[in-house]
């Protein structure tokens, strides 16, 4: 065993110091290591448990509170229709949101509250592990409950938290991620790799994008001179734990030709390029209560300056990432929202270290932040009735997509019952999109209509329901999305009627408004010579 000055053993084979001697050297004052010590793992601060709680709980129960309000996402009905088809991987994402809505159908049937149960609780975690964040990074019992205020209050996890899909997990996975990272940093446990490789896995099985987390952090380590934390056995199993959880998506992926990539790249051309750079500058300012920027801001300069390594590769990651998610997804603007977790609770340790008693400026901060926070919750929540949230479209579309579906598969069923029987023994229903098609299959099903087909993304893979049709029920989402669906669908069939336009009660402009529903006949070539090129990814 060795001592590191401060009375803290270190053991020789599996604990790496966090502070070198060459740094040491580098800043020429003792001063550094004094303050390293008074971070070691005999000295964090307790936890502020039922503070923490408090504010994750309600959290949660706002979540749960607003979660029947209006109805389902489209995406909660593609997963819905992709629990119903359990895969090792989608073209999508891998398996793990599917699985997690599988659990729900199986045991409450077709719930909003069954499924959003599992993103309201991967919000409320991720504060928990906010404010371990703040802990971790020598925080007080202030800086814990504020990193805990102010992640829990974020935008963009408030939109999570009411809709289940990826990002919830995704930004649960960011979080916990870096939380490993900064205790390996801090402490030198090497160890603590394969606990990272388990929550890298656990997230790489959720989404993807938590790998460019991994790579951005372990090539932000060893530009700051952190090559003996990562290159180490302990590393290594991590990742290959990761791998292991990783393996199944990819075989599937390899096995089907690589559907990801192509939708990758169609995701790329779509919200990449120079055009959307704006606005994911723009973009990232609302990421978080904008009266808290300044907050998380420190916390990239408090991190950025920091003399350990890993801590300063978790800064150096938010940037390599705020510039490669510019060119590539800049109006996907919440993919790197899972960062904004660990550098709001950075800043929350340094405004601790400021401030210290101050009480008038802590009560300021809270009331701003709850001030700020109410005015967004229109903007995130479903707090308003339907008809009144129009104003909202342009800043999140999100929520206006929960609105109309049932209106759609009504119109739908009096197309459908209205072919004669005969007809509808040799017809299908197919969609233009998953949303439309997990809509009728979901919703539908008591009603009587048959499963419909759609030629995204994986809704592709699940076949042309009757490879004999005839004729051909089509739906198409309105000008928002498509235009001229008509023309495109005469390309397949010689004849196509509009027979329905497609509207919802609460007179919303969404994505679906004003679309059509379609009976189509004289297919130009057999339906299952035509379903291979009806398949797009986007």
């Amino acid at each position: 065993m060795s001592r590191n000055g401060c009375g803290v053993c270190l053991p020789r084979a599996d604990r790496i110091d966090a502070v070198t001697a060459s740094e040491v050297s580098e800043i020429g004052s003792t001063a550094l290591v004094d303050a390293q010590c008074s971070l070691s793992a005999n000295t964090l601060e307790t936890f502020a448990t039922k503070p923490v709680l408090i504010v994750a709980v309600g959290l949660f129960a706002l979540e749960m509170a607003m979660a029947g309000r209006y109805g389902f996402h489209r995406d909660e009905l593609y997963f819905l229709d992709g629990a119903r088809h359990l895969q090792l991987a989608y073209v999508d994402q891998p398996i793990l949101t599917p699985l997690l809505v599988r659990v729900s159908l199986s045991l409450f049937g077709v719930s909003l509250y069954a499924i959003r149960f599992w993103s309201a609780l991967g919000v409320a975690a991720t504060v928990v592990i906010g404010a371990l964040l703040a802990r971790e990074f020598g925080g007080r019992r202030r800086a814990q409950v504020l990193a805990a205020v102010v992640v829990a209050t974020m935008p963009v996890l408030l939109a999570a938290g009411h809709t289940m899909g990826t990002t919830p997990i995704d930004i649960l996975a960011w979080s916990t991620l870096a939380l490993v990272v900064v205790r390996i940093g801090r402490t030198g446990n090497v160890r603590l790799w394969l606990v990272a490789g388990l929550v890298l896995g656990l997230g790489l099985a959720n989404k993807h994008s938590v790998g460019f987390l991994a790579v951005a952090v372990v090539g932000g380590a060893l530009l700051s001179g952190g090559s003996k934390l990562v290159l180490n056995r302990w590393f290594l199993l991590g990742a290959l734990i990761a791998t292991a959880f990783a393996t199944p998506d990819l075989w599937w992926q390899a096995s089907h030709g690589w559907p990801t990539i192509a939708m990758t790249r169609s995701l790329n051309q779509e919200n990449g390029g120079l055009g959307n750079i704006g606005n994911w500058v723009i973009g990232q300012a609302l990421m978080t209560s904008v009266v808290v920027i300044w907050v998380w801001v420190l916390g990239l300069r408090f991190l950025w300056r920091s003399h350990l390594p890993l801590w300063r590769s978790l800064a150096k990651a938010y940037v390599i990432l705020f510039v490669f998610f510019a060119f590539t997804t800049g109006a996907k603007i919440y993919y790197l929202g899972g960062a904004y977790v660990y550098l709001l609770a950075a800043g929350s340790v340094v405004v601790e270290r400021r401030w210290g008693d101050h009480l008038r400026r802590w009560r300021r901060l809270l009331m701003w932040t709850a001030l700020t926070t109410l005015i967004a919750l229109p903007m995130v929540l479903p707090v308003l009735p339907a008809s009144d949230i129009g104003w909202t479209y342009k800043v999140n579309q999100a929520l206006a997509e929960e609105v109309g579906w049932p209106e759609l598969v009504h119109s739908v069923k009096l197309v459908w019952f209205s072919l004669p029987l005969d007809e509808r023994s040799h017809a299908v229903i197919f969609t233009a999109d998953y949303g439309e098609a997990g809509a009728i299959n979901e919703l539908g099903r008591s009603l009587g209509l048959p499963t419909a087909t759609s030629g995204q993304n994986n809704e592709w893979f699940w076949g042309p329901g009757n490879s004999a049709a005839m004729t051909v029920v089509a739906v198409a989402p309105g000008p928002v999305d498509l235009t001229d669906y008509g023309s495109y669908l005469h390309r397949f069939f010689r004849r196509v009627r509009e027979v329905a336009t497609l509207t919802n009660q609460a007179g919303l402009h969404n994505q679906e408004w004003h679309g059509h529903i379609y009976v189509c006949t004289g297919l130009r070539r057999s339906w299952n010579r035509t379903w291979p090129e009806l398949r797009h990814y986007n």
